[in-house]
């Protein structure tokens, strides 16, 4: 099986209208540039993200909104982009926020191929608010449902021919969780070599999660707030 794409609008040519897609990344970090540009070109609508968080302004799954392509964020953090707020309090966007760790873990039920998961976390909260709960040894859990994405666009450092990954530092969030999640995973990687040519020790996603893969290209790397030491 062939998984090699020659770029990113070859390699999400089959998400069409009404799609739910999972988008790596933290932040600007490790976010599939590539993918969303090419979905921003394509300009597919009534797109359901599942993101961490939802970009800014005018990069990452941010440039989607601008264009009215997402109808549902199910995200963790949406706090740097202000066309995301105004979406949201207009009515215009549904969202559905979710603890960050309720995010990852339900990421790796669908991977593990578990129905649902069990966890503490937003119990007598809003979070909790038509969800089933359950007691065990006397502590209340929220039952919350794996993630049911058909597509997830994953950002790597390297990759070969047969899909396997290697993320970089901080890049390595929740791109692993999600390459395992979704029914098709697309991995953009800055380099792509042959396959065998990548350590197995160093690997951090193995090729059997990973259907499509490309060499991306002109990958901005944007830091999303630079702190520096004021001058005595």
């Amino acid at each position: 099986m062939n998984k090699v794409f020659a770029n990113a609008a070859e390699a999400i040519h089959d998400i069409t209208d009404g799609s739910t897609i999972m988008l790596g990344g933290f932040g600007l970090c490790g976010i599939p540039e590539n993918c969303i540009n090419a979905l921003v070109k394509k300009g597919v609508k009534q797109l359901t993200c599942i993101s961490n968080n939802a970009g800014v302004d005018d990069f990452g799954i941010g440039l989607m909104l601008q264009q009215k392509q997402v109808k549902k964020m199910i995200s963790s953090y949406v706090g740097e982009n202000a066309e995301f707020e105004r979406q949201l309090l207009s009515g215009e966007l549904e969202v559905e926020l979710i603890p960050q760790g309720t995010l990852a873990t339900r990421c790796l039920a669908a991977g593990y191929g578990m129905p649902v998961i069990f966890t503490p976390a937003g119990v007598g909260t809003e979070v909790a608010i038509g969800k089933e709960s359950r007691v065990f040894d006397g502590k209340e859990y929220l039952m919350e449902y794996a993630f049911d994405a058909a597509f997830a666009l994953v950002k790597a450092w390297k990759g070969d021919t047969d899909g396997n990954l290697i993320f970089k530092d901080t890049a390595r969030n929740f791109n692993p969780l999600m390459a395992m999640a979704g029914k098709i995973t697309i991995a953009e990687v800055e380099e792509l070599v042959p396959a065998g040519e990548l350590d197995p020790n160093y690997i951090h996603t193995p090729g059997i999660y990973v259907h499509r893969i490309f060499q991306g290209e002109k990958f901005e790397k944007r830091i999303e707030q630079r702190t520096v030491r004021m001058a005595k």
